[in-house]
């Protein structure tokens, strides 16, 4: 019989959604690959609440998921069953970093109501999550602009190299196609096998782009440079991940709205990830509802078009806690 005391009558997790901005080197010429730049937001989230059980539950959006999750933790590290209900989620399948949220909010509640010293990379990667980006991971626990450092030798997420504010008054207008979803899955995996590594010199001009303009930008909130900067990392992943997916953009409704909303004066536009979800850069929440209201009026027939304000979050999973001392037992036989 192992015994495990429960540090709390139930926790509350709410791990935030991402923007993945994009990759910085594909090649790995000089020994890392990938190399993401990302940002972290407010307004979308997965929330997970956890508690003792007599049996493992899992309830709520994406369950079978979230239970599969749990299952692996719980046998891996002998834990007492939980009850795990899924009380909101991030969009599946839209570029936001919905899969690597629900794994670190399931496996971080599991590892803090009962005591495991495990931190989010750890989880991550017993959950096979974070296998090119570590935006997600950097999301989770401190928010902001990231950068991680790409794959390396070791056989864990990528390391975050730089992690800043951004800009509380800085607004991103988010545009969702609900008739539409992102690459995922085997069909992901299949894009990165068969897809070239980036033309000489890409990755070199890209790394130089972060680091000399777009981290520079961000610390002077200087927002026409970042956003050139970000617009010119967008134009290179578009354009080379445009034979998986399509074009530049996943969905052509969301390009086209994005340009509209760079003609409205937004200081970059792009997609996240492997979209379809969009994305466009304002100065302020005025500024951003004037291009959100311009735009309605101009696609004010146009089925499954959603879009959304939102600011940054330059903080991590938001944690609350019912405090309580109970013993939870579980055996193998």
């Amino acid at each position: 019989m192992n015994f495990r005391h429960a540090t709390a009558a139930a926790l509350t997790v709410r791990a935030p959604a991402r923007l993945h901005l994009g990759f910085i080197d594909l090649d790995g010429s000089m020994g890392r690959r990938f190399g993401s730049v990302g940002l972290t937001l407010s307004g979308l989230s997965t929330a997970v609440e956890i508690e003792p059980s007599d049996v493992l539950q899992v309830t709520g959006h994406d369950a079978e998921r979230a239970h599969r999750y749990a299952l692996d933790l719980s046998t891996r590290f002998d834990l007492p069953p939980a009850r795990i209900t899924l009380t909101d989620a991030i969009p599946s399948h839209s570029g936001l970093g919905s899969g690597t949220q629900l794994a670190l909010a399931v496996g971080m509640a599991l590892a803090r109501l009962y005591g495991l010293n495990l931190d989010s990379r750890e989880v991550a990667s017993l959950l096979d999550r974070g296998a090119r980006s570590g935006i997600g991971i950097g999301s989770f626990d401190g928010g902001g602009f990231i950068v991680d450092g790409g794959r390396g030798a070791l056989d864990a997420p990528p390391p975050i190299i730089a992690q800043m504010r951004f800009p509380a008054a800085w607004r991103m207008v988010l545009i969702f196609d609900h008739a539409c979803s992102g690459l995922h899955g085997s069909a992901e995996k299949e894009a990165f096998r068969v897809l070239p590594p980036y033309a000489t010199g890409v990755a070199d001009r890209l790394s130089r782009l972060v680091l000399m303009r777009a981290l520079p930008a961000l610390a002077e909130e200087d927002i026409d440079l970042f956003g050139a900067a970000i617009n010119e990392l967008q134009h290179c992943v578009g354009d080379y991940f445009s034979p998986a997916q399509g074009g530049r953009y996943t969905s052509k409704r969301v390009g086209e709205v994005a340009l509209t909303l760079q003609e409205l004066g937004a200081a970059c536009i792009g997609q996240s990830s492997w979209g379809p979800t969009g994305f466009a850069l304002a100065a302020s929440e005025t500024d951003a509802q004037a291009m959100v209201r311009a735009v309605r009026e101009r696609y004010a027939d146009a089925a499954g078009l959603e879009l959304m304000i939102c600011a940054a979050r330059n903080e991590g999973a938001q944690w609350t806690a019912r405090q309580t001392s109970i013993v939870a037992a579980t055996s193998r036989e």
